[in-house]
């Protein structure tokens, strides 16, 4: 089934045409739990990893603060996102690639305490004989380890929310509370970035923003996937669950009804208090290197 995020309450861009050039689009994934193939765009699905290549393994240093040390010194990496072109359309695949594949070492990492992403570019005819991935280490954090779930690809408007210039910020305040007063809708969650698991558009940070310059060139590196525990919160659902997973009843508490109760973390991700995963990269270096940031609440 396809998922139809509702039309913005209100027109963003007539409203606050200041925002036009910051606007941009991001593709929600809306992942659902299912029984995805190895050749199917998935969240925690198999992937169509070549059965002549390597498993990517993890064999550095990780947080016992947070959770048990390996029983392996090699941790396998589990897969976390995998999409094909063809159901990512905008998004800048490199030169013969058609197939993006992102995982993750489930224990966590640095103090902040988060998984360790890898990413990979790759032709999936190129493949042939399709590996099976190992099951994910016994001591790995249960909530690191995503649950397959098909995707349900969806192109969204998005406008800058914690990504906002400070300058623009202050200067639309006022005209924003007047909107929340009168209408009750709130930019920062009813109209700015769209949450949950999606590629490109703005991270959906909880914090304050912490983009990454590439380490190899100085250049200010692209949001390319932010993983979310959350589809959507208290605040963000009204405007942006799809009107596929809406209670029949307008009137009903969508954390506890289905089917939103369900979409809301399909996945069984939870990266600290509700936080965020968000992978960068940079689009003007060879093999295109990838840095990462972490937040929560």
């Amino acid at each position: 089934m396809a998922r139809h995020t509702p039309p913005r309450p209100v027109d963003v861009g007539e409203l606050f045409p200041e925002l036009k050039p910051w606007r941009t689009t991001a593709i929600r994934l809306h992942p659902r739990s299912g029984a995805p193939s190895a050749h199917d765009s998935s969240v925690g699905g198999p992937l169509l990893w070549p059965a002549d290549e390597p498993w990517p393994s993890c064999s550095g240093e990780h947080s016992p603060d947070y959770d048990d040390d390996p029983d392996e010194d090699e941790v396998p990496l589990v897969p976390v996102v995998q999409v094909r072109r063809a159901d990512a359309p905008g998004l800048p695949f490199p030169e013969g690639r058609d197939l993006l594949q992102v995982l993750w070492c489930p224990y966590v990492h640095g103090e902040a305490g988060s998984p360790l992403p890898r990413v990979h570019w790759r032709s999936a005819d190129d493949v042939g004989d399709v590996r099976t991935g190992p099951p994910p280490d016994d001591s790995a954090l249960e909530d690191h380890v995503p649950d397959p779930c098909a995707v349900h690809p969806e192109t969204v408007t998005e406008y800058p929310g914690w990504d906002l210039p400070e300058e623009l910020k202050d200067a639309l305040k006022e005209r924003f509370e007047r909107l929340e007063d009168e209408q009750g809708w709130e930019y920062m969650s009813h109209l700015a970035e769209a949450p949950g698991i999606k590629l490109g558009g703005y991270p959906s940070w909880t914090q304050d923003p912490d983009w990454p310059d590439c380490q190899a060139c100085g250049r200010r590196t692209e949001h390319l996937l932010t993983v979310a525990s959350w589809e959507f919160d208290g605040g963000s659902w009204h405007t942006w669950l799809p009107v596929e997973d809406r209670p029949a009843d307008p009137d009903a508490d969508v954390f506890t009804t289905e089917p939103a109760s369900s979409a809301q973390d399909a996945a069984g991700v939870m990266l600290g208090d509700v936080g965020g995963l968000y992978i960068f990269e940079c689009r003007a270096c060879p093999g295109r290197p990838i840095e990462y940031r972490f937040d929560c609440s």
